[in-house]
């Protein structure tokens, strides 16, 4: 048998057994009757039911490329959101008081958290749901205008968002020289074009809101009435740009080849979450210019974040032949209009194509 040094394990899955056991430990909640793996993505997640009938998550912080976990902000932030109103999965204090506990596994310690659990859907492709959700993200941000806790350890700006994420891709093994001349350019050109904007709006992100981590309900008044969007997963919540927010939900819908317009489908469901969002909070013109950009920032966060987990999830989880598809797309939508006339400027071409 051979001896492997565990500081060279890159990841570990502990079973819903061991994290029961450490939830019985750690927290004052009773006994745990049922825990088990619910997702392992960026981090792992498991669904707990109590002996006492109580349903919760836990969350057990992955190595991010980014550093350690923002547990400090990210649960002060969730108790602040929840104290006004904002319906969001709260964190559950540990039997000290905080709201994690460290875990010692073969790789080194690791954060566990624990939240409420939230019962519903995503809201899918209902209008009225895609609304709500815009609506909902606006009155969170509006309520986290008067946070004072702890201070966030990342923010979600041009600094982290591009340059940090570039500097991990080009590290990475499937991406060659060419490559890095490419992204390497896109990323000047992309950081001149946000620079050269006004300055643009602020607000505490949730980070991730992309139309999976909230879950829909009925309002107070009951079905008919307002949909009320519930938000979970703020794992990378921080203060940062308005416009990237935004463009998270975009950047979701619009198609992966440059090649390929937008259906009227999608942009009818970017226009209803635009709406939804400024029944709530205008959002001045320079942010609205900004969110195309943004879809590229996106993307080279989302290439930097799997750059930073290829000793857990392998090379093919960003290879070369995919890579070599990124820098056209990031450039078709760094050239979209505003985002509250991306309808308007794609109807004529899909009443061309309709015509035909």
């Amino acid at each position: 048998m051979i001896a492997l040094d565990p500081h060279s394990i890159a990841q570990t899955t502990p079973t819903g057994e061991a994290i029961a056991r450490a939830v019985e430990s750690g927290w004052l909640l009773g006994p745990v009757a049922h825990c088990v793996l619910l997702r392992r993505g960026f981090n792992q997640v498991y669904e707990l039911r109590l002996a006492s009938g109580q349903h919760a998550i836990a969350r057990l912080s992955a190595e991010r490329p980014r550093g350690e976990p923002n547990i400090a902000y990210e649960t002060a932030l969730l108790t602040h959101l929840r104290a006004h109103g904002i319906p969001v999965a709260a964190p559950l204090p540990a039997a000290d008081g905080s709201f994690g506990a460290s875990l010692a596994l073969p790789e080194g310690p690791r954060a566990l958290v624990l939240f409420d659990f939230l019962p519903g859907d995503p809201p899918g492709e209902s209008l009225a749901d895609i609304e709500a959700t815009g609506r909902g993200l606006a009155q969170l941000h509006a309520a986290a205008q008067s946070y004072q806790g702890p201070e966030s350890i990342y923010t979600l700006d041009v600094p982290q968002l591009l340059g940090a994420s570039l500097q991990r891709m080009l590290a990475a093994p499937t991406v060659d020289d060419a490559l890095r001349r490419e992204f390497s350019d896109l990323a000047e050109v992309l950081r001149a074009r946000l620079a050269a904007l006004p300055p643009l709006t602020r607000v505490h992100c949730h980070g991730d809101c992309h139309g999976s981590n909230n879950f829909m309900a009925d309002g107070p008044e009951g079905a008919g009435h307002h949909r009320v969007a519930a938000f979970f997963d703020f794992d990378d919540a921080g203060p940062g740009l308005l416009a990237y927010e935004l463009a998270v939900y975009l950047w979701v819908l619009l198609p992966r080849s440059p090649e390929t317009p937008a259906t009227p489908a999608v942009l009818e469901r970017w226009q209803h979450y635009l709406a939804g969002y400024t029944s709530v909070r205008a959002v001045p013109p320079a942010d609205m210019a900004a969110v195309a950009l943004c879809l590229a920032l996106r993307q080279f966060w989302l290439m930097g974040e799997y750059a930073g987990r290829i000793p857990v999830w392998g090379t093919q989880a960003m290879p070369t032949h995919w890579l070599r598809k990124q820098p056209a797309l990031m450039r078709a939508w760094m050239d979209l209009p505003p985002a509250d006339r991306l309808q308007s400027a794609h109807e004529p071409a899909q009443a061309a194509t309709a015509a035909t």
